[in-house]
């Protein structure tokens, strides 16, 4: 796909969103009570990408500091989401060996890829950073999981809610009306385009986690190098 052509439009969607007070505020954010799980396949930003992301939220936490902000332990970008977040699901639901097998298997032919974080956006929930692979690696290894995935008999959710084909990193979720709403689009205009450094992914991180990905809510189940 034409990643900028699509990060275009998530924009200007976003951005008539934003404008008109249609975004999407995320009322389970602070709830104690929020026990949707799932099972994802994700890899981490590095430390100095992390930084330049850091840097970036705390000009946003100061024209709004009562959203929900990422913290560096929480930053990621999901490779393939296998079990999306329900009510009820638990890891003794699975046999998590078959999983972990199953991804290795997937990781054939794979080689370390780089990531280039350049730009942030509006989703019509939050703030994400765009993220531009340097080739079709990710995808190959995306076609792959999913391709295995589908002659398993193992529970997933492969692509219910959307088709992953982006790496980006969302870095804010809108949890109360925006305070200051012009100020936040110029803002986001202005860092359109700006350049938080590339990564390599070199190693992937399964995981049993909550909607946010919040540290202290995951489980790691394995590490797995490529």
């Amino acid at each position: 796909m034409d990643l900028n052509k699509h990060y275009d439009q998530l924009f200007e969607n976003s951005l008539i969103k934003v404008k008109t007070d249609q975004y999407e505020i995320d009322k389970q954010i602070q709830s104690p009570s929020d026990s949707r799980r799932g099972l994802t396949l994700l890899a981490r930003p590095s430390l100095e990408t992390k930084g330049q992301i850091q840097k970036f939220l705390v000009i946003l936490k100061g024209l709004e500091p009562d959203q929900y902000y990422y913290p560096d332990s929480d930053l990621h970008m999901t490779v393939l989401s296998i079990i999306s977040c329900y009510v009820g699901f638990e890891l003794k639901n699975i046999r998590v060996p078959d999983y972990i097998e199953l991804v290795q298997k997937s990781l054939k032919g794979v080689q370390p890829f780089k990531i280039k974080l350049k730009g942030g956006t509006f989703s019509p929930a939050g703030i994400l950073v765009k993220g531009y692979p340097e080739n079709n690696t990710l995808q190959q290894l995306r076609n792959q999981l999913r391709d295995n995935f589908k002659g398993a008999d193992l529970e997933q959710s492969l692509d219910k809610r959307y088709a992953i084909q982006t790496a980006h990193s969302t870095i804010m979720r809108f949890s109360s009306p925006l305070l200051r709403k012009e100020q936040l689009i110029a803002k986001i205009e202005q860092y359109k385009d700006h350049d938080f450094g590339s990564f390599t992914v070199d190693s992937l991180e399964l995981v049993y986690n909550d909607w946010y990905q919040r540290d202290s809510k995951v489980k790691l189940l394995t590490k797995l190098l490529i």
